[in-house]
């Protein structure tokens, strides 16, 4: 069970879930006080000791399952083969339709583990060990199992309110299945090709590390899901920090006087006050391509943040540059980035963006504004077309304002490889940073604004 434990441990560190050793120690305390041939048992005792954070479940779930996990090199292991596997779905997809009628969690499990054995194998493995849920749930036809389910129970699918939660509960029972035989799929593998090789491929990133520029429409949806609790969870650090910075030297006039009724035993010091330190904050976001999704996340972050700065002004562009801080004064920040996708008047030529026309702009008609409170941010993959990076132009508004920082979603190894001007421009800002998830781009943000 130990080795095991411990296993399953620095697997959750691999997946970006902190465990301490107090919390190892801890979950080992926890293990001494239950039965530990009850898995749900010690599932829940794990985690209430190791998870800190709710959008840590699903994965902590997962590596539980593969390290921890009932039946690990059981004999269920063994595959039963099947001669015609057509024949063998059919009947598996009637017991499915009986089972679903009972609603049994254990007879699914049960079938589940026998549906794996007779179709999950993938034939065109040259080892024979990988097994699929995909080609389960196409074996067992699974729609045409509920449809079967629900007629015998009466309902047609459009009936009163009753036959309605029927059919909830019905696809409730039917979504459980699908997980238990994609768990069961992830075992046997695990049982032949290790924990790791599973957990490898299985394990999700979480929201904050996902990539901007490769992530999928549903992983763009957790995105934006997670950036509101990102956003509070940055606020009370850039305050913290703010406070903190506020100190100033040692007031040894102060700290004399103060100490003078204990005789300097014990020292009571003061600190000078500094004059808090708010900056301006200018942000210019390209919108164009794949690179706008990294754009509207930060834009998103950096107005959730907006207290904490004296004010945010905004500026998108493609091939020319347009301020859109009025889409922020009255609407949620998440609905003013949507609508600066279609109200934002950034494109006068061709729709491919030219940086250096849309920093010269800047310049001229807001590099009044710029001062020595002003920080000035961009975001963008500093991909130029092939057009003048017009760099004296950044040379000017960092001259201006107090900091330039420039945000750059891509690899740095793809920095100055074709059309990227990364080069060029990095050498007049104060830093040109990778940033390629969230996680990133609250650090950035926590560190340096």
């Amino acid at each position: 069970m130990l080795p095991r434990l411990l296993e399953f441990e620095r697997a959750m560190r691999s997946a970006g879930i902190p465990v301490s050793v107090s919390e190892s120690i801890d979950a080992l305390k926890a293990l001494e006080h239950i039965p530990l041939e009850s898995k749900d048992s010690v599932r829940s005792a794990l985690a209430t000791t190791m998870v800190k954070s709710q959008s840590h479940r699903p994965t902590f779930d997962l590596l539980f399952d593969l390290y921890l996990g009932a039946g690990r090199g059981s004999v269920t292991s063994i595959t039963d083969e099947v001669e015609d596997p057509e024949a063998a779905g059919q009947d598996l997809m009637d017991e499915l339709v009986d089972t679903l009628a009972t609603g049994d969690d254990a007879a699914l499990a049960a079938l589940a583990r026998r549906a794996v054995s007779a179709l999950g194998r993938v034939r065109s493995s040259p080892t024979g060990d990988w097994f699929s849920q995909y080609q389960v749930l196409q074996g067992m036809e699974l729609n045409i199992a509920l449809g079967r389910a629900l007629r015998r129970t009466g309902v047609e699918g459009d009936a009163p309110l009753e036959d309605r939660l029927r059919r909830e509960e019905f696809e409730a029972r039917l979504e459980r299945f699908r997980e238990m035989v994609l768990m069961e799929t992830r075992r046997r593998v695990a049982e032949t090709r290790g924990a790791e090789a599973v957990a490898r491929y299985a394990v999700r990133p979480r929201p904050e590390d996902l990539d901007f520029l490769s992530a999928t429409s549903n992983e763009i949806k957790e995105l934006r899901r997670a950036i509101r609790p990102l956003a509070r969870k940055l606020a009370s650090r850039v305050a913290m920090k703010r406070r903190r910075s506020n100190r100033g030297g040692l007031d040894m006039r102060r700290t004399v006087r103060r100490s003078l009724s204990t005789g300097g035993v014990p020292f009571d010091t003061a600190f000078r006050h500094r004059a808090p330190h708010r900056p301006e904050l200018f942000v210019l976001c390209d919108i164009s391509g794949s690179v706008s999704r990294f754009a509207r996340f930060a834009l998103m972050l950096v107005h959730a943040l907006s207290a904490q700065f004296t004010k945010v002004r905004s500026f998108a562009f493609i091939d020319t540059l347009d301020e859109v801080t009025r889409l922020f004064e009255h609407e949620d920040f998440v609905t003013a980035v949507d609508r600066m996708n279609s109200e934002a008047n950034v494109t006068w030529l061709d729709g491919h963006s030219d940086y250096g026309t849309s920093i010269e702009k800047f310049l001229k008609n807001h590099g009044k504004d710029l001062g020595p409170r002003s920080t000035v941010l961009i975001l963008g993959d500093a991909r130029n077309n092939y057009r003048a990076t017009k760099d004296h132009a950044l040379q000017e508004i960092a001259r201006r304002a107090r900091h330039v920082y420039w945000l750059n979603p891509e690899p740095v190894a793809d920095w100055d490889t074709g059309d990227s001007a990364a080069s060029e421009y990095a050498v007049h800002v104060d830093k040109m940073v990778e940033i390629r998830n969230l996680r990133g781009l609250e650090d950035f943000i926590a560190y340096e604004l």
